[in-house]
């Protein structure tokens, strides 16, 4: 069995030439219906990468994602949308184009600056935290490009800011391992999660969350809760609303094609319903895209019938890293959330599981 070690940093970025910026607003006095309670999260590539994604919800808002079909012509892209505001979000892509554009980021179509940037992107459902009207616009996408690096926030902010996880707050989180052994040694594989889905994300017989069951509960500094705190948690009222969605990315180093940054994507989703239930509902618009920034290339040297592409144990490998990183990330973004518009936050919850 393959065998993982957490990344240098633990995140997205510990595959090289990804950054990761936020942009949101956030008034103090959010209400569930008033106020500021939004935002978006761009993945940029410093240069174009093979994509893929997968979508499991029953009601994703997206864009570009057919486009990402391995059977389509456009090869890589150049960043990646994550937003609030529901369909109305997705208008923060064109604020990541134009900072790409300026940039001269893309498919290059022309005379020098003639770029087409290509901008997949999924949205949440936050619009009932905070008021309906206020949502990530161009401006949003454009400074969440501009402020990108390979270090950044997670919790209640970017697209997590209004993001609700079952009765708690939702927010960011993320992830990394590097692959210990085996055909795909060497490799990174990372996510970046967005935590909004209308399931539970804890397990109401103990407390603790649903995703600390593959790496143990002690590797998130937690341990079972008081009795009076569950008790309290159990009796918090559901989230009431018929829209949610998880969305993220996963990264790898590895050298992998469309169709492996699909499979890539479709194993990223065991992850989501190990720490989501239920996970992939009709109330869910759960997507997941998938980058394959190929600057690392393992050895493997186990052989394949002819039948089946040479890099079959890299991938294998890399899409059972995939389901361990989305596991991790929806708990860091589940502990690291704080408290917005009177919903309860995790650590609120169950002060005691804290080591």
């Amino acid at each position: 069995m393959t065998t993982t070690r957490t990344g240098p940093t633990d995140s997205l970025t510990d595959v090289a030439g990804l950054a990761v910026g936020h942009h949101h607003k956030l008034d103090e006095g959010a209400t569930l219906g008033s106020g500021a309670a939004t935002g978006c999260t761009v993945v940029l590539a410093s240069a174009g990468v093979v994509a893929g994604v997968d979508v499991r919800g029953g009601g994703p808002g997206t864009r570009e994602t057919d486009l990402l079909d391995p059977s389509h012509s456009v090869q890589q892209v150049n960043a990646v949308l994550l937003t609030g505001g529901s369909a109305y979000g997705l208008a923060a892509a064109d604020g990541v184009m134009r900072w790409l554009e300026e940039h001269d980021r893309g498919i290059a179509m022309g005379a020098p600056g003639q770029v087409v940037p290509i901008v997949p992107g999924a949205v949440i459902f936050d619009l009932p935290v905070g008021d309906w009207t206020v949502r990530p616009t161009g401006d949003f996408g454009f400074l969440a490009a501009d402020t990108a690096s390979r270090e950044f926030a997670t919790g209640t902010v970017g697209a997590g800011v209004g993001a609700r996880a079952g009765a708690l707050k939702g927010g960011v989180g993320t992830a990394s391992v590097v692959i210990a052994d085996g055909p795909a040694e060497g490799t990174t594989v990372s996510a970046l999660i967005v935590a909004n889905p209308v399931g539970s994300v804890f397990d109401p017989r103990t407390g603790l969350p649903w995703g600390v069951g593959s790496d143990g509960a002690e590797s998130f500094g937690l341990r079972l809760p008081d009795a009076s705190e569950l008790a309290a948690a159990n009796a918090v009222a559901a989230k009431g609303t018929v829209l949610n969605t998880t969305i993220g990315v996963v990264a790898t180093d590895a050298a992998l094609t469309k169709a492996g940054c699909r499979r890539v994507a479709v194993a990223g989703h065991d992850g989501l319903a190990r720490a989501i239930r239920p996970a992939h509902s009709p109330l869910d618009g759960d997507t997941i895209f998938a980058l394959a920034i190929g600057d690392h290339t393992p050895n493997s040297e186990i052989a394949v019938p002819a039948a089946f592409p040479n890099d079959l144990p890299i991938l294998d490998a890399v899409c059972a890293a995939s389901a361990q990183v989305v596991e991790r990330a929806i708990v860091t973004a589940i502990l690291d959330a704080t408290s917005v518009a009177g919903i309860p936050s995790y650590r609120e919850l169950f002060p005691s599981a804290f080591l």
